[in-house]
Formats: structure tokens, sequence, C-alpha cells
């Protein structure tokens, strides 16, 4: 058994974007930012759901993951495997897109939700920072508590993740596991397996289920 890496842009979109990915994504979201109780996510929407025929040609295809929960918050989940020069710039530009895209021409503001972006990388961002996952959200500088809520940056930075399988406590080391280490397994972990979507997202990424010419595509995009 082979698994295709699932850092790679069409490898991600098909385990997290699918029609059939919900339950992935509320497991990895919850995870990624810590929502329990009442602020977690029990169902989503995914706004642009993966299409096999999306693939061709590249250019117009969104790789990144939009989702909207029930109680109407915004979720765009994007993997960066390069480094590349104004990538702060370019996620808080998602974001912000994302945000003033709820509202149609004439529309009031009050409709506004908010908005999280989370971005997981496949290289250091933060070297300054020692967690593995870290949030930014706007905040008063003489109060931290009090904050702004309507938009949120999410980062996850795989590099600083070094626990092997022994060493998996929490659902979000499971994720960020399976992130790190999918494309070189040839069985399912036992560890990992302990959570039902993190399966799920193994038999997707599993190169058994996928087509021919999907599995070309994803030879191109990995060279």
């Amino acid at each position: 058994m082979r698994f295709l890496n699932p850092k790679t842009d069409l490898a991600f979109k098909k385990i997290f974007g699918s029609d059939s990915s919900r339950d992935i994504v509320i497991s990895f979201l919850n995870a990624m930012l810590a929502l329990t109780g009442e602020d977690a996510i029990a169902d989503v929407t995914i706004l642009d759901p993966y299409q096999a025929p999306k693939i061709q040609g590249m250019k117009d295809t969104f790789l990144d993951v939009r989702v909207k929960d029930r109680r109407g918050r915004s979720h765009v989940v994007e993997m960066q495997v390069l480094n590349v020069p104004g990538l702060e710039k370019r996620v808080l530009y998602s974001a912000c897109k994302a945000y003033v895209g709820q509202l149609a021409k004439g529309d009031g503001y009050h409709p506004l939700g908010e908005v999280v972006a989370v971005t997981i990388t496949d290289f250091v961002m933060f070297p300054e920072l020692e967690r593995v996952a870290s949030q930014f959200r706007l905040r008063a500088d003489e109060n931290p508590l009090i904050r702004h809520q309507d938009l949120e940056l999410a980062f996850a930075e795989l590099p600083k993740f070094t626990k092997d399988e022994m060493g998996l406590e929490t659902t979000l080391d499971r994720w960020l596991y399976f992130l790190r280490t999918a494309g070189d397994l040839t069985a399912v972990p036992r560890a990992p397996a302990e959570e039902p979507a993190i399966v799920k997202a193994l038999d997707i990424a599993n190169r058994a289920t996928w087509t021919d010419d999907e599995l070309d595509a994803q030879k191109k995009r990995e060279m």
C-alpha cells in the first residue's frame, strides 16, 4: 500500500476539499484551532470541491480549500511547500479577500462573519517562535484580552514537528504526523488510526483510489 504525499497541491486538495471530506476538515480544524465545546465546528460546507477535470492547465485551479461552518465562520486552508517572497502578505490578502467577498454590492457591513486562514508550511516560517502551531489576531496593545474576532491567521510549521509515532499525544499531533509522513508510509500507522478522519484521509491518499489521469497530473506537479 502506497500513499500520495498530502503536501503536494493536488493530493491536499482532494484529501481536504472533496465532497466527502467534511469530517476530515472538521477534525483537522478543530484540532488545529483548539476548538472544543460550543466553539467546536460541527458541520461544514466545502465551497470549491475538488474536481478532477479542473486539473488540466492548473492556472485556473484554486488549490486552497475553502469551507464555511454552520455558524457562518469561513475557513481558508492552504498548504505551502515553498517559502516564496511576500508569502505573509499573500496569506493576509487571501484572508481579507475572503472577508470582503462575503458582501454583495450595496450590502451593509453587519453580515460580515469571521474568517480564519490556516496555512500549513513545509518550511520554518517563524524561527523566533518555538511552537509548531501559532495563531495571530488583532489585539489592543494596552490590553491583549481585547481583540478583534473577525480575522485570524493560523500557521502550522511542519519542520518544527519532530515527534515520532510513539510520541503522538493529541489529535493535532496525529494530523501533523500524517501531513509530514504519509507520502513515505506503506501501511496505516496505529497511533494516527485512532482518529477516524485520518484513516479516511489515508484512504483518499491511497494511490489505488486515484485515476491514471490524476496520478499523471500529480506526478507532473511533483516534478
